[in-house]
């Protein structure tokens, strides 16, 4: 496509129309401010929201996406007439056949929608299994039979985690039909992913069943069945090389997709969703399944990591991955698109774990995981051994009648909150390992270098792609750990005091 004229995505958003689902996540809400900030020319723009609760579609997207700190300055600049005449608003629903909207709502869709981009999706490194393939794979399946339905393509966003056990590069040419990250080579046909599909929604099944429930979901299920699909979905990335049940889900939303005849689409892949770089301001971040955990640690006083010290941590701000998905669509509507866009930095610009930690925590000590694990150990039997000791202590002051059961209560809680947080502390990290400690990831990022190159020096402007610009240093002390600290330090504080 070298000899090819440069793309105009002002003239391309000018004259068709866009569905975005997804529009209410912390990726979402960048695309749709970024679409909205430097294209407000764009013809139409769908949202599709699912109804929560007693609030529809509309009230949703007032109370909780116009209000972000991502939207309200786009909002507020551009105004309420802008808005209502730029944007529909639809209720629907992933999970549902049509994507839950009404024949009238597809009917209005049909032939005047160019492009799907779907960035909706469950980003729980281990949820329940149900959970994850009601909006990662079965609704993969619905939104592609709407594409086809209304006549739209489909960008869809993955990850690059989908490549499971990795060392080292891990290239966009990779076929995506029949890929499972044990696969021993193209022979290798032990793995279709409608046949896993089937098994894992006969698994759930039978675990609703069991338990005399409804595989359609509840809205508030026993405690024991959520455990029993989360370790299914477990189980099921372990035993195909997934590193969890979330990329487990998105390699098989992946193939789904792939496997649809007649259907123009292509797959953007980020790595790990980051701190924004400029839009909408610097450091603002939203939720804490990115690496928000980790910087929390560290900030916490968490002093050896166990982590592969030359291996770097791929992360790309998501900024530049809304900027990347809204050049693949204008590529994609254009038919100028490649299959899959992998969104990385390390391949150009990598900061590795060991400067990282260094940066991030005081005086950091690296250890293996044997020593890391024996140091739990070590800390788990002196919280046991106090908590008996106190547990005594209050056993003789109830015999005697002494006085002084107050104070071992407050020691007893304190004691109950140090082992609490060491174990959320720890079973968070062992989440992380697969990222930190297990694999080498470096993700390869040639096509979407080679689409920014397509692009008109003014879109090239408006939609920058420019890892290898960041001064990490400065990102991660003036943006990302500010970012964590503002939006979502507080509510990790009182996710932390409810489990307590």
């Amino acid at each position: 496509m070298s000899g090819s004229p440069a793309s105009d995505l002002t003239a391309t958003f000018r004259r068709h129309e866009i569905l975005l689902v997804g529009g209410s996540g912390f990726l979402g809400k960048v695309v749709l401010g970024l679409l909205l900030d430097r294209f407000p020319d764009l013809k139409h723009l769908y949202l599709l929201i699912r109804r929560k609760g007693s609030l529809a579609a509309r009230e949703r997207f007032d109370a909780e996406t116009l209000a972000s700190p991502a939207l309200e300055p786009v909002a507020a600049r551009r105004g309420h007439d802008f808005l209502e005449e730029r944007i529909t608003v639809l209720d629907g629903d992933l999970a549902e056949a049509g994507c839950g909207l009404t024949a009238e709502a597809r009917q209005r869709l049909r032939g005047r929608v160019s492009a799907i981009i779907n960035c909706a999706g469950v980003v729980d490194f281990y949820p329940p299994l149900d959970e994850s393939f009601r909006s990662n794979v079965d609704g993969v399946r619905n939104v592609a039979a709407l594409a086809k339905d209304v006549g739209a393509k489909i960008v869809h966003i993955s990850t690059c985690f989908v490549c499971g056990e990795a060392d080292g590069l891990v290239e966009e040419t990779q076929p995506i039909a029949g890929f499972y990250p044990r696969r021993k080579g193209p022979a290798d046909a032990s793995f279709r992913h409608e046949d896993e599909i089937r098994y894992s929604h006969e698994r759930i099944r039978q675990i609703y069943d069991s338990a005399g429930g409804s595989a359609n979901g509840q809205p508030a299920r026993p405690r024991d069945l959520a455990r029993r699909l989360t370790d299914l979905g477990r189980q099921r990335a372990e035993h195909w090389g997934w590193v969890n049940t979330y990329t487990y889900s998105k390699g098989l939303g992946e193939q789904v997709l792939a496997a649809e005849p007649d259907l123009d689409s292509t797959i953007v892949r980020p790595a790990i969703i980051e701190s924004a770089l400029r839009f909408p301001f610097p450091g603002w971040i939203e939720g804490g399944r990115t690496a928000a955990p980790l910087v929390l640690m560290a900030l916490g006083g968490m002093t050896h990591w166990p982590v592969r010290r030359d291996a770097p941590l791929d992360v790309v701000p998501v900024d530049l991955v809304a900027a990347a998905i809204l050049m693949v669509t204008g590529l994609l509507i254009e038919g100028r698109h490649e299959a899959v866009y992998q969104l990385g930095t390390a391949d150009v610009n990598p900061i590795r774990l060991e400067p990282l930690v260094a940066l991030l925590a005081r005086r950091p000590q690296f250890v293996s995981p044997e020593e890391a694990r024996a140091r739990r150990l070590r800390l788990q039997k002196r919280i046991q051994r106090r908590q008996a000791l106190l547990a005594g202590l209050r056993q003789l002051l109830e015999t005697t009648g002494l006085p002084g059961k107050g104070p071992l209560a407050e020691w007893a809680l304190g004691l109950r909150s140090r082992g609490l947080q060491a174990a959320l502390r720890e079973q968070t990290l062992d989440q992380y390992l697969p990222f930190i400690l297990h694999n080498r990831y470096i993700f390869e990022c040639e096509n979407i270098r080679a689409a920014f190159a397509q692009l008109s020096e003014r879109d090239r402007a408006l939609l920058p792609w420019d890892p290898e610009r960041i001064d990490w240093h400065d990102y991660w002390i003036n943006k990302q750990i500010k970012g964590i600290e503002r939006w979502v330090q507080p509510e990790a504080v009182k996710e932390w005091a409810v489990q307590v």
